[in-house]
């Protein structure tokens, strides 16, 4: 029977490790994460599957010490995984593997290497994202692939209805490609890093709104960073605000200032001085989700300036 010592977390993490399992490989040791109390906690728990199927499961903050690298000789693993699993694996460690260690990642590689490339992705206006499953190598997400699976990006996707999509999509790509692996036949495609970039993480403040942007890229900015992430804020009329949903209604015509106002229909528009304008459909003034119809009553007759 084959032997694997697995990290992971979050949804891909649960999903790439009962893929493992259906196949019949032998899961000898789980590393995870403590989830972080300041954290949405909105995925399912590594540690909870683990459980379940009676798999030893352990925290660690740093996987690298000589002490987790003894643990892991130890248990002999043919092969070492990683679906999602945050911190980095240094060689040292990769190199206990008999036959490898091979990482699940959220894009389509070489393109969107590095961290949150879901969200890095919608930023950015892609049509398409997907899973690849690939060597780990000492640079991050760089080694050769095996496998990919595409999922598309609709133009009004959120975050988390990509990331959905890219969990499916890596489910299917270990499921397809997994009796190869195992069998010593699955491919190894070398990358050509050209082809692609290296994007680091995001932070809360990373979700500011430039009202000088046109709109399309704005909501962009607010489908990547819609709940259960931060969201995008600003200031609406001198008060603190988070736009957590958009539509684009018109991508070109500028606005001489950027405002919030009355459209048809009773919906609020925002005009865009960077051209466009968006339909605001979801909308937070000081931590409280308000109404369009109450708008008035809280800040006055409209229009409403946007940004500082």
């Amino acid at each position: 029977m084959t032997r694997a010592v697995v990290f992971a977390y979050h949804n891909v993490g649960v999903r790439c490790l009962k893929v493992l399992l259906a196949h019949g490989v032998d899961v000898a040791l789980v590393f995870t994460h403590e989830d972080n109390s300041g954290e949405q906690i909105w995925f399912d728990s590594v540690a909870a599957i683990a459980a379940e199927y009676g798999i030893p499961a352990i925290t660690p903050e740093d996987p690298n010490t000589p002490e987790e690298l003894r643990r892991i000789r130890e248990l002999a693993p043919d092969f070492l995984f990683s679906f999602y699993y945050r911190q980095m694996l240094m060689p040292e460690l990769l190199a206990i593997a008999a036959r490898g260690a091979l990482n699940m990642h959220g894009s389509l590689l070489p393109k969107y290497r590095g961290r949150v490339p879901v969200n890095w992705t919608i930023i950015h206006g892609e049509s398409e994202t997907g899973a690849t499953l690939h060597y780990m190598v000492e640079k991050p997400d760089a080694g050769d692939l095996v496998a990919q699976t595409a999922v598309p990006i609709l133009p009004d996707d959120t975050a988390k209805e990509v990331f959905d999509k890219v969990t499916v999509a890596a489910e299917l790509t270990l499921h397809r490609v997994l009796p190869a692996l195992l069998a010593g036949t699955a491919p190894r495609i070398a990358q050509d890093l050209s082809k692609g970039c290296y994007f680091s993480g995001r932070k809360p403040e990373d979700g500011r709104i430039d009202w000088n942007w046109p709109a399309t890229r704005i909501h962009n900015l607010v489908r990547a960073v819609a709940p259960p992430y931060p969201g995008a804020f600003t200031v609406v009329a001198g008060q603190p605000a988070r736009i957590l949903g958009t539509r684009v209604i018109e991508a070109v015509t500028p606005a001489t200032a950027a405002v919030l106002e009355w459209g048809v229909g009773d919906r609020l528009v925002a005009r865009c001085a960077g051209g466009g304008a968006l339909f605001v459909f979801a909308l937070e003034i000081a931590g409280e989700r308000v109404m369009p119809a109450s708008l008035v009553e809280r800040l006055g007759p409209g229009p409403w300036r946007l940004g500082d």
